[in-house]
């Protein structure tokens, strides 16, 4: 078996779900944690068990990530030279479900900055280092709405096709300095993630669901082997070519279709 390349990572959102997903995998590799999230008690029951079960180190953040002065506490983590985090998975993210011009300004601006500002600054702290050592990592776990037009989640799908931009040009800038950066692209994931937003499961597509852990082993795989970008489950492999290559009109109306509820 091949060896996982990463000694230490930094997992955002890792107090639950996908993040969980990653911070478990990570911890059976035998791979020291920082963990960061907003919910301590959470992040610390976890810690603790992790330790407990797999012997390695991990180190827990409470943070805001939406928060200036929080998110430059993570800035610094991911700076310091003497304890180097070797891979970094921007997980933390968040959504919301309503017409745009009806939702809080605040809480739009919050989505926008935790799925595309906060990961843009954590990487951009972490690659000088990860460059000046010839190694390192970064999973920047993005959605297949990234492709796609999402009415009622406009900044949600917005801020992920940034991600996916991002993700992507900044993978072909420096792996050949030996970092490796991947985007993972998810289909419908079973991580609480739709319930926190308020979105109802039961109005989303019937299709097969992915688990945290499916999502967190194919993001790890393709990171450790250097491969730019992964599709967890083979339905969304099969499908994100064909919404790539449709015609965008045809896009829009099978979106139309599936996603927007008629207002009442």
């Amino acid at each position: 078996m091949r060896r996982f390349p990463y000694g230490s990572a930094m997992v955002t959102g890792a107090s639950s779900g996908i993040g969980e997903g990653f911070a478990r995998l990570l911890a059976r590799e035998g791979v020291d944690l920082v963990l960061v999230a907003r919910r301590g008690d959470r992040l610390k029951q976890l810690a603790a068990e992790l330790e407990s079960a797999h012997g390695v180190n991990v180190e827990v953040m409470q943070l805001d990530l939406t928060d200036e002065s929080q998110v430059a506490e993570a800035e610094q983590r991911l700076a310091e030279t003497d304890r180097p985090v070797e891979l970094l998975v921007n997980n933390a993210g968040s959504s919301g479900s309503g017409y745009f011009a009806e939702l809080p300004v605040e809480r739009e601006l919050h989505t926008a900055v935790l799925n595309a500002v906060v990961p843009l600054r954590l990487s951009h702290a972490c690659l000088p280092g990860m460059i000046a050592r010839g190694a390192g990592g970064i999973v920047n776990v993005s959605s297949l709405v990234a492709v796609l037009p999402k009415p009622r989640s406009a900044t949600y799908a917005a801020s992920k096709a940034f991600l996916s931009s991002l993700s992507e040009s900044l993978s072909m800038e420096v792996a050949r300095h030996g970092v490796n950066i991947t985007t993972v692209h998810t289909g419908l994931t079973r991580s609480g993630f739709h319930e926190a937003a308020g979105v109802p499961t039961s109005a989303l597509p019937d299709i097969k669901w992915l688990t945290s852990e499916q999502v967190a082993r194919a993001g790890l795989d393709a990171v450790a082997a250097g491969r730019p970008s992964t599709v967890p489950g083979l339905a969304y492999r099969i499908r994100l070519p064909l919404m790539r290559a449709a015609p965008r009109s045809v896009v829009r109306a099978i979106t139309r279709r599936v996603h927007e509820k008629p207002r009442t």
